[in-house]
């Protein structure tokens, strides 16, 4: 087994799983599955009685001498990677698995020397890899399988026929072919501009890369030329390709002997590795196979998911969860109350117990129309019930009516005194007050306390047990099915529903005795989740229910003229494509415009045909008059039916409003995300997008007035980075823009052009978004080099900026995770992947979450302390937007002044930082005219 190519891939081919510990455990758990199920049953299973796992040795080998570039190209091992590696050996040893490296051999020297020394003894063998390099070793003896297969489909078999189909040329030819190819893996050239299809052509018309050498003056065009020119580097690569085959591995490994017999598995290692690192399955099965104690009473999964209405619908792939965790108790005691007495007896439990997980089902995923079909309680780990009161199949049991039980338990449900945890809260309150209740004494919620600990990670119920109990719960579709044969929950039987439903309260009362501690032990995460998730998730749900106004008539109208302007703009488009054609289709636009017109393809594709995304069309636009049309039909399209088409149709019929679901546990800097209609996505950048907010509109005798924070991000950088001069500009009420071009350009801030103006701001915006000297360029219209003059010129005057970056990547490296000012984690799981781009992606969000997660925390708190103002003062005005910096009110005309006057002193006071928050308030008819 090549151990070195599949600890990568099983470290990638996972998510980011970890052990009750925090210890990432994923190409642990990925290399222990593999092995497993290479000497264990099934259609992998190797009936082999010799073997082992090969891993590179630390260090040079003979290819770093002899080509310093050799795996140049090649990122460090990224830390969680490292951290596991000394178990995975651990691993493969208790496994029964000899485990070889050798320092100064390649893993592939090793794996060609054992294989070549075991087809001469005549000994068949297999070789387990995902190394295309592998296939010069394969002959009548020695077969490839590769276990690791994309969609985990049948393992790849390759004999000398699978060779010859795959590559187009037998194993002895995969050595030629390689060297005109190179590995770019290795960052081994081969021949410029040489690819598969003409190495194989070359190789079948010549025979081999020796004749083709000697023949080289008969290739013509540019492809022959660029033969010729690497003509000196073609032997080197030969050497840097070849498997060695007879490397000195010692006297140990001379021939397939004792030394690499298979041996039993070690069970007492296993059950300690597997319950350290958290592979609960694997540790049953050793546990029951052995008859050593530990085996562990539920099973795991690998793929739990929520879509219930206790669920946020995310799916995760979840690691085995460790022994250690809680499990599922002993004993579970699920009632169903079907009577009043019952009814009383959970009542009376309910009253005098400190803390009550609490859920509703209900008929619909839409807060707004879902009616109560029963509920759910637990006052403990294993004890909880059902209440069914609507429940209408033919032939279900009598159940207390849905206004009898809502009456016995409205007191409880309204007395703050109370306390109640459940998962997804918000959705319970919306469902409790369509019947008239307005829910109390809300003291916890799972989901939040979740997305606090760990908001790169899902939050549905179904991941949250497997996670951090250790349960695999009954899943929504298990009880209602799915599809288009799904169920509402009144239709399910009682039976089965008492089950699910009382789990989910059981569970969630299991949840929180895990996940609160764990933040009690983090003061600074526990305050973020006492001082803005918690009180903001009542502040969200009475925006939620409010609604916000729309005039549907004047979407309408606008909805007739943007069809219009999309008839009259296919016209044109086909007037200059010369013939008709499918504007949304991008086969066709391929065809006309890198086709028929010619124009430059700007890149490609995944199947490298050329794209005609957005990014290509603004860049084609900028040139020639067809793309920007396109541009213009695509904008005009989404606004048509994103907005004016769909928003009327979003009218709730009983209270004439559209109401937006808000969520807090989507986006990992804490950035609420608005969905249903989304109402933070219209473009407000265009005549089109700006009259779409006109038509959200105040009702008679109100006003809408907008509060939205001025350069938020730039402040937050100003305190976070320490810079004085930023601090400086922002204290004394300078133009921040104005400022950064005086400093910039060196001239004096009344001496400030527009442009230098303009230019300043977009360094300003963009570094805090981790810009490079090539966005900066491309944004600007400029050379490259003089971006980079500019940048290096800003951070020679902001020397607090170039400091606080510098430092933040760093941190992010160490930790895994960047911190709000308020101590929120914003987690980035690939700040130390071996993917280039993707760790470029995630050091430049390291820059930027502190600054956009601190932004979220202080609209949070504005919300919030906009809201307890608002009921002290017992005012009519009412929150009903947040959108990015932004809080939307609906006030009556007579409040417009007292809340225009106090909403920037408020908001300016909700998180002190050392530079002033600034709020501008606008009031008007409509939100367009307010903001």
């Amino acid at each position: 087994m090549d151990g070195s190519s599949y600890l990568y891939r099983a470290f990638h081919a996972l998510p980011d799983l970890r052990n009750a510990q925090g210890e990432p455990t994923g190409a642990i758990y990925g290399m222990a599955a593999m092995l497993r199920r290479l000497r264990g049953e099934g259609k992998l299973a190797i009936p082999a009685t010799h073997g082992a796992v090969i891993f590179d040795a630390p260090g040079k080998t003979f290819r770093d001498d002899l080509y310093d570039q050799y795996k140049a190209n090649r990122a460090s091992t990224p830390a969680d990677l490292a951290l596991q590696i000394p178990a995975i050996h651990a691993m493969v040893k208790a496994m029964g698995w000899p485990l070889i490296m050798m320092p100064g051999i390649e893993a592939d020297d090793v794996i060609g020397t054992l294989a070549e020394r075991a087809w001469r003894q005549g000994v068949r063998t297999v070789i387990s890899t995902g190394d295309k390099d592998m296939a010069q070793l394969v002959n009548d003896h020695v077969t490839l399988i590769n276990t690791m297969t994309r969609d985990n489909g049948p393992p790849e078999r390759l004999d000398r026929d699978g060779v010859i189909a795959k590559f187009g040329v037998p194993p002895e030819r995969i050595i030629d072919w390689l060297t005109l190819v190179g590995d770019a893996v290795d960052n081994v050239p081969g021949v410029s501009k040489v690819g598969p299809k003409t190495a194989v052509k070359w190789l079948q018309h010549y025979g081999s890369l020796d004749a083709l050498i000697e023949r080289a003056g008969e290739v013509s065009g540019v492809v022959g030329q660029n033969l010729r020119d690497a003509l000196p580097w073609l032997p080197t690569a030969r050497q840097l390709v070849t498997i060695l085959l007879d490397c000195d591995l010692g006297a140990q490994w001379t021939e397939v002997g004792e030394a690499l017999r298979l041996q039993p598995e070690d069970d007492p290692a296993l059950l300690d590795l597997f319950e350290r690192y958290g592979m609960k399955s694997l540790r049953r099965e050793v546990a029951e196979r052995s008859g050593l104690a530990g085996g562990t009473a539920s099973g795991g999964r690998s793929f739990s998911s929520g879509t219930g209405p206790n669920a946020s619908g995310a799916t995760e792939a979840a690691a085995d969860a460790p022994p250690s965790l809680p499990g599922a108790p002993a004993e579970l005691h699920y009632e169903t109350v079907l009577d009043a007495s019952a009814l009383d007896r959970w009542l009376n439990i309910i009253e005098a117990a400190p803390l009550v997980a609490f859920d509703t089902e209900t008929t619909s995923l839409d807060p707004m129309r879902a009616e109560l079909v029963g509920l759910s309680l637990s006052i403990e780990a294993g004890r909880a019930c059902y209440i069914p009161v609507a429940h209408a199949y033919a032939g279900a049991p009598e159940q207390l009516s849905r206004e009898q039980v809502l009456a016995r338990l409205k007191p409880w449900l309204e007395s703050s005194k109370h306390l109640k945890v459940g998962q997804n809260l918000k959705y319970d309150l919306h469902v409790l007050e369509n019947h008239g209740i307005r829910m109390q004494g809300v003291a916890h919620d799972t989901l939040l306390q979740s997305y606090v600990l760990e908001a790169h990670r899902t939050h549905g119920m179904d991941a949250l047990a497997q996670r951090h109990l250790g349960r695999t719960t009954t899943t929504y579709e298990q009880v209602a099915g799915k599809g288009a044969a799904q169920i509402t929950f009144d239709q399910v039987g009682i039976e089965q529903a008492s089950h699910y439903a009382a789990e989910d309260a059981e569970i969630t009362f299991q949840l929180h005795t895990v996940l609160h501690p764990r933040l009690q032990a983090e003061p600074r995460l526990l305050d973020v989740y006492q001082r803005i998730e918690m009180p903001a998730m009542p502040v969200l749900q009475a925006m939620e229910r409010h609604g916000v106004l729309i005039d549907t008539e004047a979407l309408q109208r606008q909805s007739t003229e943007l069809a219009e302007q999309l008839l009259r703009l296919e016209g044109e488009a086909h007037a200059l494509a010369g013939q008709p054609f499918n504007l949304a289709s991008p086969k066709q636009l391929g065809e006309i415009l890198f086709g028929k017109l010619g124009l430059p393809a700007v890149k490609k594709t995944a199947s490298g045909a050329p794209s005609t995304d957005e990014e290509v069309l603004e860049k084609l636009a900028l040139d020639y008059p067809l793309p920007r049309l396109l541009l213009l039909h695509r904008s005009a399209s989404k606004l048509k039916s994103t907005y004016t088409d769909k928003l009327p149709r979003m009218v709730h019929p009983r209270t004439g409003r559209v109401h937006t679901s808000f969520s807090q546990a989507t986006a990992i800097t804490g950035r609420l995300s608005s969905t249903d209609p989304n109402l933070q996505n219209i473009p407000i950048r265009t005549p089109e997008g700006r009259r779409i907010r006109e038509a959200f509109i105040a009702p008679s005798g109100h006003r809408l007035v907008s509060a939205d924070y001025s350069q938020i991000e730039l402040r937050i950088m100003a305190h976070v980075s320490g810079d004085a001069s930023l601090r400086r500009a922002f204290a004394e009420g300078q133009d921040v823009h104005r400022a950064t071009a005086a400093e910039v350009f060196g001239v004096s801030i009344d001496a400030v052009s527009s442009e230098q103006r303009r230019y300043a701001k977009t360094i300003n915006f963009g570094l805090i978004y981790g810009m490079s000297a090539f966005g900066l360029a491309a944004q600007l219209g400029i050379e490259r080099e003089a971006a980079r003059n500019w940048i290096e010129r800003y951070f020679a005057r902001y020397p607090g900026v170039a400091r606080y970056m510098d430092d933040t990547r760093k941190q992010a490296k160490e930790r895994g995770y960047v911190e709000t000012v308020a101590g929120r984690r914003l987690w980035l799981p690939e700040i130390n992947s071996p993917n280039g781009p993707r760790r470029g992606a995630a050091e430049r969000q390291a820059i930027n979450a502190p600054l956009q997660g601190t932004a979220a925390d202080v609209v949070k708190l504005a919300m919030v302390a906009v809201q307890d103002w608002l009921s002290t003062e017992r005012l009519a005005s009412r929150l009903i937007l947040q959108v990015h910096d932004e809080l939307v009110l609906e006030v009556p005309e007579a409040e417009v002044p007292l809340v225009s006057r106090e909403l920037p002193r408020i908001m300016g006071e909700v998180h002190p930082l050392e530079v002033p928050l600034l709020a501008e308030v606008g009031v008007g008819v409509n939100w367009e005219q307010a903001h």
